[in-house]
C-alpha cells in the first residue's frame, strides 16, 4: 500500500503545484519568490534528516525542520506558506513513509503540514512583529498537534500498537495519543 500510496502522493505533489499556480491569476512567481521557496523547502527537508530522536510509532523530534518554511510563510503569505507546508509534508512522506490509512496520511503529511500556512496570517495581527511570529509559531503547531492528535486517535483506535490492551484501554486512544503527541510536537 506504500508504493500507491508513493505513487499517488508523487502525482498529488504536481496536482497541488499546477492547481495553486493556475488558480491563483493575480500573483505573479518571479525567480526570486520560486528560489525562496525552493530554499525554504530544502532546508526544511535537510533539517528534517538531522532527527534528535525518532519515535517509534511515527514522528520525530528534528532540529528545527519547520523553522524555513515558517518564515518562508510568514514572509510571502498564507497560499504560498499552504503550498510550501505540502510539498514539505510530501517530500516527508517520500523519505519515510508511515500511514496506517489514507485518511492518516491526509492528516499527518497533507494538513498537518499545511497548516504551516497559518503563519502567513500571523503577519497581520498587530504591528509588533515578534509578537505576530510567536503567535503564529503557536497557531501553527497547535494546529498541527491537533492533525496529529486526531491521526494518533485512529492508530490507537486501530489497535496497531499493543494487540494485548485490555477493552477498556481501546476506550482510551484518546489519551493514548494526547501523550504520544505531546512527547514530540512541542520539543
Amino acid at each position: 500500500i506504500v508504493k500507491w500510496v508513493s505513487l499517488g502522493t508523487a502525482f498529488l505533489l504536481l496536482a497541488v503545484i499546477a492547481i495553486i499556480c493556475f488558480s491563483v491569476k493575480k500573483r505573479t512567481y518571479d525567480a526570486k519568490h520560486i528560489a525562496a521557496a525552493g530554499i525554504a523547502i530544502g532546508l526544511s527537508f535537510a533539517l528534517s534528516y538531522a532527527k534528535i530522536s525518532p519515535l517509534p510509532y511515527g514522528g520525530s523530534i528534528t532540529l528545527a525542520s519547520f523553522v524555513p518554511v515558517l518564515i518562508y510563510a510568514y514572509v510571502y503569505g498564507i497560499v504560498d506558506g499552504l503550498l510550501a507546508g505540502t510539498i514539505f509534508g510530501l517530500l516527508n512522506f517520500v523519505s519515510g513513509p508511515y500511514i496506517l490509512t489514507p485518511f492518516t496520511f491526509i492528516l499527518d503529511y497533507l494538513l498537518a503540514f499545511a497548516s504551516i500556512g497559518i503563519m502567513g496570517v500571523a503577519k497581520k495581527l498587530t504591528k509588533k512583529q515578534t509578537f505576530n511570529v510567536v503567535i503564529g509559531t503557536v497557531l501553527v503547531f497547535f494546529t498541527r498537534f491537533l492533525f496529529h492528535l486526531i491521526s494518533g486517535i485512529i492508530y490507537f483506535i486501530d489497535d496497531s500498537v499493543w494487540v494485548d490492551l485490555p477493552d477498556w484501554a481501546m476506550a482510551n486512544a484518546f489519551v493514548y495519543s494526547l501523550i504520544y503527541q505531546l512527547v514530540y510536537i512541542p520539543a
